[in-house]
């Protein structure tokens, strides 16, 4: 895959991970609150972190308000309300089924092996479970990056240092009775972002729901979340794959594509910068694939082209485009580098600088 087609790929994922926070969910109806004992914020804090991850099965709800366009291939980008299917095994057994107009993208994990499926191409790529260095392929371990589980938890293991705590009452989400906890960023924290939400399981502390607001606004930039959520055991067979007849396989092995050689010692494909709310993620495109030249400017049919968003930056880092969202900044180089925050446009710019 050449430069334009990963980040195409990776711009949801990068973003995601810069934020920390990429799947958020608001509360939903208008049903009364449930009652509740009291927890104090640092006892909600400590039993999300130690809650045991179970089975469960569940249906995800996408409300985009970011003002991206739409992305050929990556509904989930554009403004709107998509669905997005859950289950988790455990154990690193995961799938997820994420719909387009014209086709579906599967995303499957056994514990040892993950598929990422595009029924439109007909094309799938093979990884090891934990293989990191690849390009993004919407998810990780079998789509535990697109379950608002896993990344409210991740949320509030990276900004609870940096933030302002609370328990703001509680709410009924996904029939599931749940306390709302709020991390507010302080004062010293440079970033787009106003506070982030997080709707708790009263019984399994098990995270249900994120909400991310920016600065200035009262309604939410992104929301994700379960609309429906069902613990317990899950039919294995969902978690195994086999590609349907006329199918290309790709394969990643030893985290490079068609079997290439890995990159030298000490060329990470990411690194972070700062931490907390001010946290940027900088990510370098690989190599192209063999066959394709540096620089080439072919993509794979019906890979997304960035090439006409945002505007066009420059500094001592080099030059490239910019893409500003209500709660996050994307610098994409023309050397190949991807610098993505929910910070403004100089905090990425310094982090690109080093």
């Amino acid at each position: 895959m050449g430069r334009r087609g990963w980040v195409g790929a990776g711009l949801g994922v990068g973003v995601a991970a810069a934020i920390g926070v990429g799947l958020v969910v608001a509360p939903a109806g208008a049903a009364a609150a449930p009652v509740l004992p009291p927890v104090s914020p640092e006892d909600l804090v400590a039993s999300v972190m130690t809650a045991q991850r179970g089975p469960f099965a569940g249906e995800v709800e996408v409300d985009n308000a970011l003002g991206l366009p739409a992305v050929p291939g990556v509904p989930q980008l554009a403004n709107g309300t998509s669905t997005i299917r859950v289950w988790s095994g455990g154990e690193d057994r995961g799938r997820v089924a994420i719909p387009s107009g014209d086709g579906e993208r599967t995303l499957v994990s056994d514990g040892t092996t993950r598929w990422s499926y595009d029924s439109r191409e007909r094309t799938a790529t093979r990884a090891p479970v934990g293989d990191q260095q690849g390009p993004p392929e919407g998810t990780q371990d079998g789509g535990q990056a697109q379950d608002p589980t896993t990344a409210a938890t991740e949320a509030i293991a990276t900004l609870r240092q940096t933030s302002t705590v609370a328990v703001d009452g509680t709410a009924e989400v996904a029939g599931r009775a749940a306390y709302q906890l709020v991390l507010t960023p302080q004062p010293t924290e440079r970033t787009l972002l106003r506070e982030v939400r997080v709707a708790v399981d009263a019984e399994s502390r098990l995270p249900l729901q994120l909400t991310v607001l920016a600065q200035g606004s009262g309604e939410p930039a992104l929301q994700v979340g379960f609309s429906e959520i069902t613990y317990g055991p899950q039919d294995p067979a969902l978690f195994t794959f086999t590609p349907p007849p006329g199918t290309t396989v790709r394969e990643r092995s030893e985290g490079r594509p068609n079997g290439q050689p890995d990159r030298p010692e000490g060329d990470e494909q990411h690194q972070t910068v700062g931490d907390g709310w001010d946290t940027v993620v900088v990510g370098r495109a690989p190599t192209p694939e063999a066959g394709q030249q540096e620089g080439s400017e072919e993509r794979p049919e019906g890979a997304p082209d960035l090439s006409a968003l945002g505007t066009p930056v420059s500094g001592p880092w080099g030059s490239g485009r910019a893409i500003t969202t209500a709660v996050a900044t994307v610098i994409i180089t023309d050397d190949g580098r991807i610098a993505a925050g929910a910070v403004p446009q100089q905090v990425l710019t310094e982090a690109l600088a080093r």
